[in-house]
């Protein structure tokens, strides 16, 4: 008969491969940054195009998660978790009194859908509608599981409302404006989108594709119009937003006397930088490797709606640094404009930043109901973009993140991606208790019973604090 080993001793033999790993990372040389590296005193910023910031555990912290797993406490640990996240927005109430989001449908319109037939019965009803407008036809074709964790908050909040799916293919707004207009032809009451593309507007809510989505929600004020909720974006630290300010040779300088503006890409992932304006002022962009000192790209962007904007996109190579150069090549239409532009990075963060005016599209719109993310304690998290925006104030709201995952339950989902579809479902709740009531009722509701830290509107959390309104109200 085989003799088991003490239940101690197989622990530590199962955590001994992580100890090792630990320890040889903990000694492996650290790589000095070359002489002239920019300086980044600001957080890494997180979030790509989706916007979830990466994962801001330790390698403690993962050690410890190992730990917990093997001792089964992780389940009840998760359990209450939610039970807080869901008990913050007074969904309990609302689902005790029967409001669960009936007879609403709600499009999740994302780029990552990766594993989601294994969702259909957990989350998804087998007789969810789905739709890509991708090139290839697939809605799973990247490797993200993104829009099933928005759509997982959906479902624990209103599991009633019906779920509709649909993406696009990147880089074509034709292709996202398709997906919008299916969602609505579906019946869709409600479309959440936690996805940024900063130069599908012109960073002041303008532009066509806002104008389409405002054709295809309507006024707010008839039956039959909807709501959208976007993510306020995580590019509050890798966002610059200003007018030009040339020095002697014409490169604008990001301070005083500073023309190169410190990029730092986020791992391997590639790295979109972009620049988007609204006075139909022309300029260049150029971003070089600070090692080689060569020319990475560079972009012209012109002066009509369509071409506002020059990108410039790049594969970072392991270990370089690179800069940010912008200058003015033709001047603004518009009289007394002194070529106001606005400038993020996707994949990377910035070493000269301003959080004012940082929301993209599709959150920077007035008929978009933008979500912010605050920490637990109410204080905004630092990477949350801020308003203002030109056409109204931003963000809309705020909730809190990040938000627990039965899905994914090693990481809480995190981000303004996680505050979005909370707010989107939060609205089929109200709904489904009034569906008398026009889009703009429903919005008007949220507002009035966000918790407040100061009197009206502030460019860093909207109109305050996502929570349901009280029962008798």
């Amino acid at each position: 008969m085989k003799q088991s080993l003490p239940r101690g001793l197989r622990l530590a033999l199962a955590l001994l491969p992580g100890a090792l790993l630990v320890g040889a990372l903990l000694l492996a040389p650290v790589q000095a940054d070359p002489p002239g590296t920019p300086s980044f005193s600001s957080p890494p910023a997180g979030g790509g195009f989706a916007q979830e910031p990466p994962p801001e555990k330790t390698l403690w912290d993962r050690v410890n998660d190992t730990t917990a797993a093997l001792l089964h406490r992780e389940k009840s640990a998760l359990r209450d978790a939610l039970s807080r996240a869901v008990g913050l927005l007074g969904v309990p109430a609302w689902h005790r009194a029967g409001y669960r989001g009936k007879g609403i449908k709600i499009a999740i319109l994302d780029s990552g859908f990766r594993g989601y037939n294994a969702a259909i019965g957990k989350i998804f009803s087998p007789m969810m509608k789905v739709r890509s407008f991708r090139r290839d036809g697939r809605l799973d074709t990247r490797p993200s599981q993104h829009g099933i964790l928005c759509s997982e908050i959906i479902h624990r909040l209103a599991p009633e409302a019906e779920l509709l799916l649909a993406t696009w293919e990147p880089d074509d707004p034709d292709a996202y404006m398709q997906a919008v207009r299916w969602a609505r032809a579906q019946g869709a009451n409600i479309l959440s989108c936690s996805i940024i593309m900063p130069t599908w507007s012109d960073g002041e809510g303008g532009g066509a594709c806002h104008r389409a989505i405002q054709s295809l929600l309507g006024t707010g004020a008839q039956p039959g119009d909807g709501l959208f909720f976007a993510s306020a974006g995580n590019t509050a630290l890798r966002h610059w937003a200003g007018s030009i300010s040339p020095a002697k040779d014409g490169w604008h300088q990001w301070a005083a006397g500073k023309k190169d503006n410190g990029l730092r890409p986020r791992g391997k992932e590639s790295v979109s930088v972009e620049l988007y304006g609204t006075d139909g002022a022309a300029f260049e962009l150029v971003v070089r490797d600070l090692t080689t000192g060569s020319i990475v790209g560079r972009s012209r962007s012109g002066s009509g709606e369509q071409d506002g904007h020059a990108v410039v996109h790049f594969h970072p190579q392991h270990g370089r640094h690179y800069t940010v150069r912008v200058r003015q090549i033709r001047s603004s239409t518009q009289r007394q404009s002194r070529g106001h532009f606005h400038l993020t990075v996707l994949g990377g963060r910035l070493q000269y930043t301003s959080r004012l005016g940082s929301i993209p599209f599709p959150g920077d719109g007035p008929e978009v109901i933008a979500v912010g993310a605050v920490d637990e304690h109410g204080n905004r998290q630092n990477y949350s973009s801020c308003g203002p925006n030109r056409l109204s104030p931003k963000p809309d709201l705020v909730a809190t993140v990040p938000f627990p995952s039965e899905w994914r339950p090693e990481q809480a989902f995190s981000g303004t991606s996680a505050a979005t579809p909370q707010a989107a479902a939060l609205a089929a709740l109200v709904w489904s208790r009034h569906p008398e009531w026009t889009a703009n009722q429903v919005r008007l509701a949220l507002r009035v019973s966000a918790l407040r830290t100061t009197p009206g509107h502030n460019v860093e959390k909207g109109f305050g604090l996502l929570r349901l309104p009280a029962l008798g109200r």
